[in-house]
């Protein structure tokens, strides 16, 4: 999100980590609040380990719901518009075709649920609100499977990568700057909105344009597993579909191949 506003000086950002500011306890938040006069709270913070969730259960509704609550009340309180990030596995992934925001959700696993939870807290406290749904998020920061595949590459390793899910990988860089725009502009269609780049592929198909990317495909052994075991059930389609964000926002997606390509490209420019 950093990276999207390093161009933008008619708006003050404030950047927060956990080491300061705890969003489990409203009174901390509070206290944030009180520092500064916020008009929009950009809520980042999630528990993403989906397989630890499975026996870390507390935590992760502690701030993917519990938390979550805070902050709407928080920003209710303080009249600020709240923008927050969901997940494609509020879908139970039984779906022959891209989900909207209308379909009826079904979460497989705790981190789904957890994070299902987070929206309806927002949509029972507060008017002014932006839910983005989004799937498969990597970037250039962190770990993401964009930096793992890129990592064991490196290490010379075969890559066993599952064919048994399909959704839309999305640049995060891209969703942090749609949602730059929408705040520079002062937008007010709140509401719940599904965001990942266009098109879909599987996690394998993933791999495979990473590699072709970055140049490496003819080097690396990548193989098919359908057999890939994880703690956590997930769902086997999650595909969201755009078709009300772009509508409403008349807002151009970008294909996640061109989007990968896009970030690939760019680390490559910065050495």
């Amino acid at each position: 999100m950093q990276d999207a506003v390093k161009e933008e000086k008619t708006i003050d950002w404030l950047f927060m980590d956990s080491s300061e500011v705890d969003i489990t306890l409203q009174y901390n938040l509070q206290q944030v609040f009180n520092s500064k006069s916020i008009d929009v709270c950009i809520n980042c913070a999630a528990y993403t380990n989906v397989e630890k969730a499975e026996s870390d259960t507390e935590t992760a509704y502690l701030i993917n719901s519990e938390a979550v609550k805070n902050i709407a009340e928080i920003c209710r309180r303080n009249e600020a518009v709240l923008y927050h990030f969901s997940t494609d596995y509020v879908f139970k992934g039984t779906a022959q075709m891209p989900y909207t925001e209308e379909d009826k959700t079904q979460p497989l696993n705790v981190y789904g649920d957890s994070k299902l939870k987070g929206e309806e807290h927002i949509k029972k406290i507060l008017d002014s609100f932006f839910i983005f749904r989004t799937s498969w998020l990597y970037s250039q920061y962190g770990h993401n499977f964009y930096n793992t595949i890129l990592k064991k590459v490196k290490e010379g390793a075969q890559l066993n990568i599952t064919t048994s899910q399909t959704s839309s990988p999305t640049n995060a860089n891209h969703l942090a700057q749609f949602v730059v725009n929408l705040i520079i502009e002062n937008n007010s269609r709140y509401g719940l909105y599904h965001y990942s780049n266009a098109g879909e592929t599987t996690w394998y198909g993933f791999a495979r344009e990473i590699l072709r990317a970055s140049g490496n495909l003819d080097e690396v052994s990548l193989i098919e597993d359908n057999s890939y075991k994880t703690i956590a059930t997930r769902p086997a389609y999650s595909v969201l579909d755009k078709t009300k964000l772009k509508n409403t926002f008349n807002y151009p997606v970008a294909s996640w191949q061109m989007a990968l390509e896009e970030l690939y490209q760019s680390e490559v420019n910065k050495n």
